[in-house]
């Protein structure tokens, strides 16, 4: 038996996606299918190397060194065909941090900041909180896909914005932006000298047919205006170990942001997150081929049975990230309604789509990540309450 076919039981382990039904969707009876990370065990060799580490029992300051850092350059060479330098990175807890950290180096109170909306809602937190200007770039939808609104995006950046937040690939909505469509994104940002701080968490959760490609390897130029943000806390289900880095070809822009790192004291990583890092880079290649599978046939569901099942439910096909984008228009409820509706009737505890940006109004988001016996239990209650109701 696969080991991305065991249900585990999450439930007191103070686990954000299963302990925290109660405050977020104001019951325990929802099946969980939110929050971004996954019900499967991280790879053998990372839970090994961590109790290997932990048997050692002396847990004080750890230095981050070059075996680490090789691991990383290693990957992203391996599995992004992008040749990174080992000066160019800094590590951070995790890419929000990262992108708190960005925007208060790079940018001032009041500076404009776009984002493509609908987005990942700590974009706009990460702008607002420190009293810059969140300027929307809305994604056009169209024929169950998304494009990006290059006049509009143009448009946006003429009037004096200073950074520019990509999420590639894209949550929620799945997109795998094109060579095409980051070279345009590129051009346009060294056109109007516009930072750009791009967020590829799920850089490594890409299905077959596409190819994630890192904005900053497209050429010198566009990486010099380019700080990377990765992890492995997506892949391999690491978040709560906090390890992220962030990777920045251009000298003074680095040292800029290593300040900001230093000054809030972020610039070093647990000494769990270290090692889980190091080992899932190292021999976590096999693993995650067959999660991919899994995640693609866990999507390859949904889509068949929701679709076929319902006349009301759209899902748009993801390209990338294990987070699918539900289209429930067809529903004719408003966001409350709606967001009312999948606690109360269907009991799935799904993202409601407005929290993403009022694009989202009319959609919900579903964490596939999980056995395929919780997703077909998540859909069979969604499609018994679209039934019923």
């Amino acid at each position: 038996m696969s080991s991305f076919n065991v249900l585990h039981d999450r439930k007191n382990t103070r686990s954000v996606k299963w302990d925290m039904l109660q405050p977020v969707f104001q019951t325990d009876d929802v099946l969980p299918m939110w929050v971004a990370d996954m019900d499967f065990k991280a790879p053998e060799a990372v839970n090994d190397a961590l109790i290997k580490r932990a048997e050692h029992g002396i847990f004080g300051y750890t230095v981050i060194d070059k075996d680490v850092k090789n691991s990383i350059i290693n990957w992203i060479e391996r599995r992004h065909k992008w040749t990174i330098n080992e000066e160019w990175l800094s590590f951070s807890p995790g890419v929000v941090t990262s992108l708190h950290m960005a925007i208060q180096a790079f940018t001032n109170p009041n500076d404009k900041v776009l984002i493509q909306t609908p987005v990942y809602t700590p974009f706009y937190n990460v702008i607002k909180d420190h009293n810059r200007e969140v300027v929307r770039n809305p994604l056009l939808y169209k024929d169950n896909y998304y494009h990006i609104d290059f006049e509009d995006f143009e448009d946006k950046l003429k009037l004096g914005v200073k950074a520019f937040i990509l999420c590639s690939p894209h949550n929620p909505v799945g997109r795998v932006w094109t060579k095409e469509e980051l070279e345009k994104i590129g051009r346009l940002c060294l056109k109007y000298n516009v930072l750009i701080i791009s967020d590829e968490i799920h850089c490594d959760l890409v299905f077959s047919d596409h190819h994630h490609i890192p904005i900053a390897s497209l050429s010198e130029d566009i990486s010099d205006q380019t700080l990377t943000l990765m992890s492995p806390s997506k892949t391999f289900n690491l978040a709560g170990l906090q390890a992220s880095y962030v990777i920045t070809q251009n000298k003074e822009k680095r040292a800029e942001l290593n300040k900001h790192f230093n000054k809030q004291g972020m610039n070093m990583l647990n000494t769990m997150g270290n090692t889980a890092l190091e080992a899932a880079y190292l021999h976590g290649d096999e693993w995650l081929d067959e999660l991919l599978q899994v995640l693609e046939e866990n999507q390859k569901f949904v889509i068949e049975r929701l679709e076929s099942q319902t006349n009301e439910l759209k899902v748009i096909r993801a390209e990338g990230t294990y987070l699918l984008w539900i289209d429930c228009s067809k529903l004719n409820m408003d966001k409350k309604t709606l967001k009312k509706f999948m606690i109360e009737e269907a009991k799935v505890g799904l993202n409601t789509g407005v929290d993403y940006g009022e694009e989202g109004g009319t959609f919900m988001r579903m964490n596939i990540a999980c056995p395929l016996a919780t997703v077909e239990e998540g859909v069979k209650r969604i499609v018994e309450a679209v039934k019923n109701r």
